[in-house]
């Protein structure tokens, strides 16, 4: 007898999923419980469903189904209902007239639920939403096996389809409005802009502001030490605008002359004044 993984119903259902991945036409690989895998896989991976089987391991099933940020506790519950559902369809098919398996729905609930902790706590993509719709059993799924077994268990067919649509309009992922990063306020005055200007600015336009001044100053934005390397430019900038200088060598010696003759005028008329 095989050894049993979590429980019945998680066991048969990895089982089943690995006996049918040949057949995608099959009736076994579009079976609810396999169906529910192919959700699992679609919003994590197939490593991280079907290897804690491979190696025994529930714990690290667990923790892969938290990942996203579906609590423990409901991770539990979610195990708990797939057996469940397995007994409700074991005791069906004992009967003439089967019952609706509200486990159906519920499961379906809460792998929505993880769907939507990945969408809120990271990124998804909508060819991934797409596909995650299309394994859900809804009147629109491109299956139709999916669409009768929709119409045979749940007591409102649309029930799934209007769940998913509410949860994905509720839970919009916010998104914090990235904080504006000030340089050197005479970086800025180089470039003509005032600091009233910068702050002005949504923090785009200020980033794209501060690519003008690292290009201005020829460093690289992606240089470590950039803002250091920023403050070292305008000093010496700076230390250059200080200079009592012409630019012109023999002018600039002149000068120094005329500075020493004046200074030595004004030492003799002192002289003369006080004598």
């Amino acid at each position: 007898m095989d050894k049993v993984f979590i429980n019945n119903a998680f066991s048969k259902a990895i089982n089943d999923y690995q006996n049918s991945c040949d057949n995608i036409q099959g009736i076994m690989y579009n079976s609810f419980l396999v169906v529910v895998v192919r959700m699992l896989i679609s919003i994590y991976s197939e490593l991280d469903i079907i290897n804690p089987m491979m190696i025994g391991d529930e714990k690290l099933l667990k923790e892969n189904l938290a990942k996203f940020g579906y609590s423990p506790d409901a991770i539990m519950m979610f195990l708990s209902n797939l057996q469940l559902f397995l007994d409700i369809e074991n005791d069906n098919n004992q009967k003439e007239i089967k019952d609706k398996n509200p486990y159906f729905i519920t499961i379906q609930k809460e792998l929505v639920d993880m769907f939507i902790k990945k969408k809120v706590n990271f990124y998804i993509t909508e060819v991934e939403v797409n596909e995650f719709y299309d394994l859900l059993y809804t009147p629109y799924s491109k299956n139709p096996l999916r669409v009768s077994y929709n119409f045979l268990n749940a007591t409102d067919v649309l029930e799934i389809d209007k769940y998913f649509k509410s949860e994905m309009r509720s839970n919009v992922k916010v998104v914090m409005p990235k904080e504006k990063h000030y340089l050197n306020v005479k970086a800025y005055e180089l470039l003509n802009y005032s600091m009233d200007d910068i702050k002005n600015m949504s923090s785009a336009d200020v980033d794209r502001v501060n690519s003008l001044v690292y290009d201005y100053f020829k460093i690289r934005e992606n240089a470590i030490n950039k803002e250091y390397l920023l403050e070292k430019a305008i000093e010496k900038i700076e230390r250059e605008n200080n200079k009592v200088t012409s630019g012109n060598g023999y002018v600039d010696i002149l000068l120094i002359l005329s500075v020493i003759s004046t200074v030595f005028m004004l030492s003799i008329i002192l002289m003369l004044v006080f004598v």
